[in-house]
């Protein structure tokens, strides 16, 4: 063996260099974020030279010129100065690698100057020397990158096609543009723009530059907030009836950091359990903010692993946002603006009243109560107006409001046009044309009525044929009769593989049992822990009205009226989507019609 030698420090920070930068994209990240930290509110990003060139530009704080050397030096910083503050992370870069990894294995020029200086300063980078000279230049910092892997051909050989490596970089740039819509981003790919936002500080309208209005059209705002844990989560998620083929747009981010985060993505998978079909996946724009004492973001030098203190407590709180979200629960938080009048009395300003914010769960826990969205305001009788005030003081919670429909207005009847083929209601609407499928349209408010129910009525059978099922099939039943029960099931065996049903829901007593339980056990398919669902699924599937069946209007109209009232009116509970609705403009634009 060669005896033991000390590396020099161009080759050290090469080493270092594999860690930190994989890719152009790695380049890009780094200086983006250092962009993001030093307050920019205009970055453009441009790329050449098949992504081995590199210019990012900002108009940020800029660098002293004091510190220039120092910034490029190995973990060296301005974002951390204790122990303590690795606890306690602000900042997307923090760990003082990125510059020295990129001068070792690039050509680097960047330009900087900060406010109280009237000329900048000029820095040249190569094999890890710095040359520092003074110029004239804007307030904030341009990184130009040249000729990256220049000396490192291993790691050059190893790219992909300057294509690939783009769409990475692009990737990555919409990551970062999506969580802070604050910030003017513009991505430049051999002088031609390619993405560009315009900094307006809406997260929607980014979104909508960033990819579409189709995109924005079918997304429900998510914003919950825990003050006790301090957790706060805000974003859009789609409607579970537009949906993406893969998990691509999973745009998750803690404390506005792009992550990689299995217990975040199996939050999300939950949430949307039963609304989606298999193999489709949800739109999601989501920012979890949580105590960076929480959350350790200093796993990997990528940042994008996070560990959590509490990871039961995140889940669940991600997991219900969702849920809330798509229920079209909307969140006000400690500055309401509401009135509480009554008969007799004036309208009544809500922070009069102690502890104000707790009036959610007074709100949603009274059915007196009719809550006028649009309005702000919430309409009590007299008889329950001294009761809030009472509940108002006793409550410690903050939870949601939900704006069920105005009870003392009779709700409106569709304007059904007819029925096609026996199996899609078609309604007339103000603005364009609703095409609802039956089946599903009462399936799915079926499914909810029985899974809010906590006693489901069940029908005596008197005469149930003698089922045969395999001994495996056997013993799962036999393991879960207390599920089968629940939802109003009597099963009993009367040999080890042959059984009979005494009982089942009354919504489906005319259904053949042998029906039943094929499709309970089919529908399982090796997922035993779900079976309550299934067995929950299959039961309001067979109650409700069949695709080919002819409606009266008024069996149309009351399928339509129990639909509109269900929390998730999007898809069936096997995730297909219940209704497709067609703009008139788009409607008169097919036919060439101005109206």
């Amino acid at each position: 063996m060669a005896r033991i030698k000390q590396l020099s420090k161009h080759l050290i920070n090469q080493i270092a260099a594999g860690e930190v930068i994989e890719r152009p994209a790695s380049v890009v990240k780094e200086l983006v974020e250092n962009s993001v930290d030093a307050g920019a509110t205009k970055i453009s990003v441009e790329i050449s030279n098949e992504c081995r060139d590199i210019r990012v530009a900002d108009n940020g704080s800029g660098i002293h010129p004091d510190d220039i050397m120092l910034a490029f030096s190995k973990h060296a910083t301005s974002k951390i100065a204790t122990d303590e503050d690795l606890f306690a992370i602000h900042t997307l870069g923090f760990r003082g690698e990125a510059l020295s990894s990129i001068i070792s294995i690039a050509k680097v020029t960047c330009t900087t100057r900060t406010k109280e200086f009237e000329t900048g300063t000029k820095v040249k980078c190569e094999n890890s020397e710095v040359k520092q000279v003074e110029t004239g230049c804007a307030i904030g910092t341009i990184m130009e990158i040249r000729d990256l892997f220049y000396n490192i051909p291993a790691r050059l050989k190893f790219l992909k096609n300057s294509n690939t490596e783009f769409s990475y970089i692009q990737e990555l740039v919409q990551s970062i543009a999506i969580v802070n819509p604050n910030i003017a981003f513009e991505l430049k790919k051999n002088g031609k723009t390619v993405l560009k936002t315009s900094g307006n500080n809406e997260l929607k309208y980014a979104l909508k530059e960033i990819f579409s209005s189709n995109v924005t059209d079918n997304l429900k705002e998510v914003l919950k907030t825990d003050n006790l844990s301090g957790m706060k989560i805000s974003g859009y998620v789609s409607t579970p009836d537009f949906t993406r083929s893969s998990k691509k747009d999973y745009h998750i981010y803690i404390n506005s950091r792009t992550v990689k985060c299995p217990v975040f993505q199996k939050a999300i998978d939950t949430a949307y359990k039963s609304l989606i079909a298999g193999g489709k996946y949800p739109f999601i724009v989501l920012n979890l903010e949580i105590p960076p004492a929480d959350v350790d973001v200093n796993v990997h030098p990528t940042k994008k692993e996070v560990r959590y203190k509490n990871t039961n407590m995140v889940f669940n709180f991600i997991m219900t946002a969702i849920q809330g979200g798509l229920s079209n629960y909307v969140e006000r938080q400690n500055n309401f603006n509401m009135s509480l009048p009554s008969a007799s009395q004036e309208p009544i300003n809500i922070s009069e009243i102690n502890n104000a914010q707790n009036v959610v769960e007074f709100i949603q826990k009274t059915p007196d109560i009719i809550y006028n969205k649009s309005e702000d305001e919430v309409y009590v009788s007299d008889a329950i107006f001294e009761k809030i005030q009472d509940d108002l003081e006793n409550s410690t919670e903050q939870k949601q409001i939900f704006s069920p429909p105005k009870e003392n207005e009779p709700e409106p009847e569709e304007n059904i046009v007819g029925q096609y083929k026996n199996t899609y209601i078609l309604v007339e609407k103000e603005d364009g044309l609703e095409i609802i499928d039956q089946h599903i349209a009462e399936e799915r408010y079926i499914y909810e009525k029985l899974k809010s129910e906590k006693n489901i009525v069940s029908q005596l059978l008197f005469v149930s044929d003698v089922l045969t099922v395999t001994p495996s099939e056997a013993e799962l039943i036999k393991e879960n009769t207390d599920k089968f029960e629940k939802f109003g099931y009597g099963i009993e065996f009367t040999g080890d593989t042959e059984l009979i049903f005494r009982k089942v829901p009354q919504l489906i007593a005319k259904v053949n049992p042998k029906e039943i339980l094929a499709d309970i056990l089919e529908n399982i398919d090796g997922d035993i822990d779900r079976l309550e669902e299934k067995i929950l699924i299959t039961t309001s599937c067979k109650a409700s009205v069949k695709a080919g069946q002819k409606l009266s209007v008024w069996q149309m109209q009351e399928i339509i009226k129990k639909w509109r009232t269900t929390k998730m009116p999007y898809t069936c509970p096997h995730g297909r989507p219940i209704c497709k609705f067609f703009p008139h403009k788009e409607i008169a634009a097919f036919f060439q019609r101005s109206k």
